[in-house]
């Protein structure tokens, strides 16, 4: 199985150029509050500007169906990523591509996940504050355990230090990364972005 990489808390052209250049398979663009946010008409311009075949993914948390659709017409998004309190209802409603968020804070978040029943799923670090983009990361044992209820996107403070380590504990399907490769919130650092996609294929050639 080939990793997947997302480059997440894109808000200017020139870094998606670049997370495209270094071989990243997604974007993703975060219309939530938050340091990262964007407009949807600048996401607009960078999804016309970048290549097909790159997937890209509109970040949202407790917001209205009718908005997401909305946006993800507009911005010619591939699918959605939801990090609120979204239950296995407004998903059905929603019906677009859709990857669930849980927020891992201990073993508690695997119930959770059996719960909704998903194809693929994302885990992040549990923030009381925030919703994502939190830089820290959680006990990858527990991605471990949660991996027979689907395909793991491993989010949540990965970075050019801790990548190959948690490669190697996962082995997930995707991996999603934001403030790891950035040298301030919504600017990305081109080096730790070329350390981390690098890092990715090396385990990817190994794997396959």
């Amino acid at each position: 199985m080939t990793t997947r990489i997302k480059i997440c808390g894109i808000t200017n052209l020139d870094d998606a150029k670049k997370v495209v250049e270094l071989g990243a398979h997604a974007i993703g663009f975060v219309f939530a509050d938050s340091p990262r946010k964007i407009e949807p008409l600048f996401a607009r311009e960078i999804s016309q500007a970048i290549p097909p075949f790159i997937s890209k993914i509109g970040v949202f948390v407790n917001e209205e169906i009718k908005t997401i659709k909305e946006i993800y017409d507009n911005c010619f998004l591939d699918a959605v990523q939801l990090h609120g309190n979204e239950d296995s209802q407004y998903i059905s409603a929603l019906s677009i591509p859709c990857i669930k968020a849980f927020k891992v804070s201990g073993n508690e978040v695997i119930k959770q996940i059996e719960e909704f029943s998903l194809p693929y799923f994302l885990l992040d670090s549990f923030d009381k504050k925030l919703s994502g983009g939190t830089g820290q990361s959680f006990d990858w044992q527990i991605a471990k355990d949660a991996a027979k209820y689907g395909k793991i996107i491993l989010s949540g403070g990965l970075n050019p230090e801790n990548i190959k380590e948690a490669l190697e504990t996962v082995n997930p399907y995707a991996v999603d990364i934001s403030s790891g490769v950035e040298k301030s919130p919504g600017k990305k650092d081109v080096k730790k972005m070329e350390s981390v996609i690098n890092e990715v294929h090396r385990w990817n050639s190994r794997i396959n």
